[in-house]
């Protein structure tokens, strides 16, 4: 069963958008910081990797706002993070192939059977995707490879070494899984169900899935992990623990859609970025045990 909540798409009620600026707040300046230092670095010790870095983010950004899959907002905190996913993973095996998947995947499903979204009402935005709901997507991604302790100075993390770059695709890969199941569960899924009763209730109800929506979920979160495995240094136990992890923040995303969310608890934007933190923290701990 899959995800079949608008929550990509929208904010969620007025009186929380101070939620989404939390995301944002919580995020980016990190990711910020960290590019700008690590540029700094590298820039001095005479490595290419800061040019390709600018060169790739800035191709993205342009590529995005073409495609009017974001806002120019959106955009920017695509370069940023597509800046910092490269600074982590440097040259051409890096963690930008699954991010790319992660961008054709949810770019295609996203505009796949438009019609009938925009006649239930739950069509993105013409304008493509703003900056707090790429933060909510992908922030944590980038935040799980950055290491916190050694850069910043702050407490212990489960982010280190092997752990951050598993958690680091696991949340790609739920990222991927929660669009893919949304956006194709409300269109092939047939009538689906509210996770915690059962209940049928319209398409585009909050913490409601499909069957088809999560199959398409799952093997969003399969495509992103797998080639997360070919293209970077994770062994077969490494990548089905990062696709594990997507499929379970996956999971979280419909409770945390059905729960707190339809009570007007919290908006689409948290509980994306949420749901993404829980995909990371599963993987990083699963790792120290497996």
């Amino acid at each position: 069963m899959a995800v079949l909540s608008t929550e990509t798409d929208r904010k969620g009620p007025q009186n929380l958008r101070w939620q989404s600026q939390t995301v944002l707040l919580a995020l980016i300046p990190v990711i910020a910081i960290w590019v700008t230092l690590a540029a700094g670095q590298l820039w001095q010790a005479g490595r290419g990797w800061v040019l390709e870095a600018a060169a790739i983010s800035g191709g993205f950004a342009l590529l995005v706002i073409m495609l009017r899959a974001a806002t120019a907002g959106g955009a920017l905190t695509g370069a940023l993070i597509t800046a910092a996913l490269y600074l982590e993973t440097p040259g051409l095996r890096t963690a930008l192939w699954p991010l790319l998947a992660l961008i054709l995947l949810t770019f295609a499903a996203t505009r796949f059977g438009r019609k009938r979204k925009e006649a239930l009402g739950t069509a993105e935005g013409k304008h493509g995707r703003t900056a707090s709901q790429v933060a909510a997507n992908l922030g944590v991604a980038a935040l799980a490879g950055i290491p916190l302790r050694e850069a910043l100075g702050f407490g212990p993390t489960v982010f280190v070494g092997q752990a951050a770059l598993v958690a680091m695709i696991a949340a790609m890969a739920e990222a991927t899984a929660d669009t893919l199941s949304s956006e194709l569960g409300q269109v092939l899924g047939g009538t689906p169900r509210l996770i915690t009763t059962l209940r049928c209730v319209p398409a585009g109800t909050d913490g409601a899935v499909s069957l088809v929506g999560t199959v398409a979920g799952c093997a969003g979160a399969g495509a992103v992990a797998a080639l997360a495995g070919w293209v970077l240094p994770l062994s077969r136990g490494e990548g089905f623990i990062a696709f594990g992890a997507g499929v379970g923040g996956l999971l979280i995303d419909s409770l945390l859609g059905a729960i707190p969310e339809r009570r007007g608890w919290l908006n689409n934007d948290a509980v994306n970025a949420l749901s993404t933190l829980a995909a990371a923290v599963l993987a990083a701990y699963a790792c120290r045990w497996f």
